[in-house]
């Protein structure tokens, strides 16, 4: 039965006021010290390497993750662990090459090291590429799947949820970038805390269904009733390889994600950029660390999912409209958690959505305010204006996203799967722009272009090109397509990540040829400050980043 007992209540209530409570302070106590724009959208000096960690794993854990993957869990199993332990390995190389160039050259949000490295035009397409992106693909999947995910749990209205997470989310963010981060830590510690509670539950009542109690049964179980869920890769004739296609999660496009997000994202970069470089990389580093744990929490619970629900457990909680939906698994399975449980487990799913809904907010705020308002609306705009501006722009962008919402089909695509797809359509583009912005010197602007309006235009011709075109020439020239039915049609495409790697490729060729073009005319280029002395790193940092990288090493090895 969906519903929460006061027992439930009394611990999200409890975690709703320490949340609030611990906010109010940081608040009060930083307010005096509130005197710039950079200061509320950044917080400027004002994180520590612990509070870096915790906030990004708070703003990039939510539905998608909680909800999505463990639908992705339920559908295709361990495989889809592979966005989360590849991004600690991003995570490294982002500390090491990416944010030393961001805090040597003083760069605070994205569109600025566009503006800087290439020109106005580059940079003022890009933000509103960006606030598209954040507002209709992010902020709304983000929405729609939480109010689903706890209404399927508490019985709450779908409309009163979905209002309830955005004012919450508001209020956090209306405290600036100090607030969010510092009470990032507490929400990370009810989704870790309420995440393995739930997992260690879910795994124990699988154990006892079969009549062999104990946590470690129940996984023993798990990879015996469901050993094709087990497995990394895929080969070409498993019925997920278009969403994970083989080899290319470990050479290909999915590389290409996870640099974009975790690079080039001023959702995520915004975190480190107002601190120094040994803090900011400490915090990306133990941002990674907490990715490695992540699939305990968001992957295993949607297997034991599909276990249960193969064992008629809760058959008709996964049913909707008559027809099975993934996305169904995680509420059903914490309402088998036991009273008081299922509340710690509530109060981790809402601090997984509101801090990853105040960390979009706020970057939508900062991109408009800095990189739009600042400097085309309002150039003369006091820094209190600015301040007052981005809040508008909280509240406007979270009012956006539910409007919205209901109406882009996240539910039929499937929540994780409809955010990576979407995204993917933009990050070759941005990544090959600003990969070669970094370390290239001679790019141009006309070249960054291209990649960024071309990136795009590619992506949706290799999206729509195998539905036109014959099969067989597309072999011909190197293209991998998959056949699969859908609704009952026979339809053909090439997997998303694999489109990603070849849009890339064909940006930064484009790009190359473009630039050494220009340059031959003398064109002239604007470039950064690049150091090789700024990739050294801390004799710390190294063991931790190779610790990072052997584990990951060892798992694939594990479960390839």
């Amino acid at each position: 039965m969906s519903t929460l007992t006061s027992g439930d209540y009394i611990v999200f209530v409890i975690y709703f006021l320490i949340v609030s409570a611990y906010g109010y302070w940081v608040y009060q106590r930083k307010r005096k010290a509130e005197t710039t724009s950079k200061d509320y959208f950044l917080a400027e000096g004002s994180l520590t390497w612990w509070a870096i960690g915790t906030s990004l794993i708070a703003s990039n854990i939510s539905t998608e993750q909680l909800v999505a993957m463990n639908s992705s869990g339920f559908k295709m199993g361990l495989a889809i662990s592979a966005y989360e332990w590849m991004a600690a390995a991003t995570l490294i190389l982002v500390a090491v090459f990416f944010i030393p160039v961001y805090l040597k050259n003083k760069i605070f949000t994205m569109p600025q090291f566009l503006s800087q490295r290439y020109n106005e035009t580059v940079a003022m397409i890009m933000a509103i590429f960006w606030l598209l992106l954040y507002i209709v693909v992010n902020l709304t999947s983000i929405l729609y799947l939480g109010s689903i995910t706890i209404h399927g749990i508490s019985g709450i209205n779908t409309e009163v949820c979905i209002w309830g997470l955005a004012i919450f989310a508001i209020i956090i963010t209306l405290g600036g970038m100090k607030v969010i981060g510092y009470t990032d830590v507490i929400q990370v510690f009810f989704l870790v805390l309420g995440g393995l509670v739930t997992t260690y539950i879910v795994v124990t009542r699988l154990a006892d269904h079969f009549g062999s109690p104990g946590f470690l049964s129940g996984l023993s179980l798990m990879k015996k009733e469901a050993g094709d869920h087990f497995h990394m890769i895929f080969k070409r004739d498993n019925a997920n390889y278009a969403d994970l296609p083989g080899l290319t999660v470990l050479i290909g496009g999915l590389w290409i994600t996870n640099l974009s997000y975790w690079g080039c994202n001023q959702y995520i970069t915004q975190r480190a950029l107002g601190a120094n470089l040994p803090t900011a990389r400490s915090g990306l580093l133990f941002a990674a660390f907490l990715k490695l744990l992540m699939p305990v929490i968001v992957v295993l619970p949607g297997i034991a999912a599909f276990i249960l629900y193969k064992e008629n457990v809760f058959h008709t909680q996964m049913m909707q409209n008559g027809e099975l939906n993934p996305d169904n698994a995680y509420p059903s399975l914490l309402n088998l958690l036991p009273h008081w449980f299922k509340g710690l487990s509530f109060a981790a799913l809402t601090a997984a959505i509101v801090a990853s809904l105040a960390g979009k907010a706020n970057s939508i705020a900062t991109i408009f305010t800095l990189d739009i308002y600042k400097k085309k609306i309002n150039p003369e705009a006091s820094e209190s204006k600015q301040v007052l501006v981005g809040k508008i722009a909280v509240v406007a962008a979270m009012v956006l996203g539910i409007v919205i919402s209901p109406f882009l089909g996240i539910d039929k695509k499937g929540g994780f799967q409809f955010i990576q797809e979407y995204t993917g359509f933009v990050s070759p583009g941005i990544f090959a722009m600003f990969i070669l912005g970094f370390f290239w010197k001679k790019a141009t602007s006309n070249a960054a272009l291209f990649a960024t309006i071309g990136g795009f235009i590619m992506s949706v011709i290799l999206k729509l090109l195998p539905h036109y075109a014959n099969l067989s020439s597309l072999k011909v020239i190197g293209f991998s397509t998959l056949v699969r039915q859908n609704d009952g049609k026979m339809l053909s495409e090439i997997p998303f990540l694999d489109r990603m790697g070849i849009v890339f490729v064909i940006c930064i060729l484009g790009m190359y040829l473009i630039s050494l073009i220009e340059n031959s005319k003398g064109t002239r280029v604007n470039g950064l400050e690049v150091d090789t002395k700024m990739f050294r790193t801390t004799n710390g940092f190294a063991v931790g980043a190779l610790i990072v990288f052997g584990i990951i090493a060892a798992l694939y090895t594990l479960f390839w």
